[in-house]
């Protein structure tokens, strides 16, 4: 059975996307940072015929997402299939204005979510090299594409990831390996700010099953 590893694996997105591949006959590798929470995710998982485990990691250690990915690889006999979607707490997020950013506001976000991109990325993209075949897809915020102000530390990040995929997918193309960029413009779930666009994540999920199998586009941005 091929096999999804999901890194930064939660019970929104990570969830939906791990129903929309397992549903389809793919082993899910769940990495995050709690134990607790993908016990969890594998229970739901497991309740529904989906063959599941959990690698705890930070993915802001690079050594233990690493060896995180290389467990999965090897309980599963590979990785078909990465996606990257870890997000900072909305919580402890420190929302700064451009003019107000400082070089601190923007460099953990980039640790979160470039750096760890590059790390997964390449714990798993020699394999693929090597058998020709692989997806590697990356979600984001919309403000990767049409920032806003009051995201003026966020944004940067999210925009340093959205170039570094676009590039990859560049760079793979005609390697058998599909690399793609998905930004997502609309709050998911319930709880958002009033007057925001919200959509469920099960609504946003087919859009990775798309980019897998379609294999020509290097980026989806999904709005409503």
């Amino acid at each position: 059975m091929p096999t999804l590893a999901i890194v930064g694996a939660g019970p929104g997105m990570g969830l939906a996307i791990a129903r929309t591949f397992g549903s389809r006959g793919y082993n899910v590798a769940l990495i995050a940072r709690n134990r607790a929470k993908l016990d969890d995710l594998v229970g739901r998982l497991t309740a529904e015929g989906i063959t599941s485990a959990a690698f705890p990691a930070d993915v802001l250690d690079h050594d233990a997402l690493t060896q995180a990915l290389k467990d999965a690889a090897n309980l599963f006999g590979g990785i078909d299939v990465l996606e990257h979607s870890p997000a900072p707490s909305i919580g402890s997020l420190a929302l700064a204005s451009p003019s107000e950013t400082n070089p601190s506001d923007v460099q953990g976000l980039i640790e979160l979510l470039l750096y760890s991109a590059i790390t997964a990325t390449q714990a798993v993209l020699p394999a693929m090299r090597e058998a020709g075949a692989g997806t590697l897809l990356y979600t984001n915020g919309g403000g990767s594409v049409d920032p806003h102000p009051m995201l003026g530390n966020v944004n940067p990040a999210q925009a340093a990831l959205r170039n570094w995929v676009l590039n990859l997918h560049k760079e793979l193309a005609g390697t058998g390996i599909q690399a793609a960029h998905v930004a997502i413009g609309v709050w998911i779930g319930a709880g958002g700010p009033p007057g925001t666009p919200t959509a469920e994540a099960e609504e946003i999920a087919p859009l990775y099953w798309d980019l897998h199998t379609q294999r020509d586009e290097a980026e989806r941005v999904f709005t409503v």
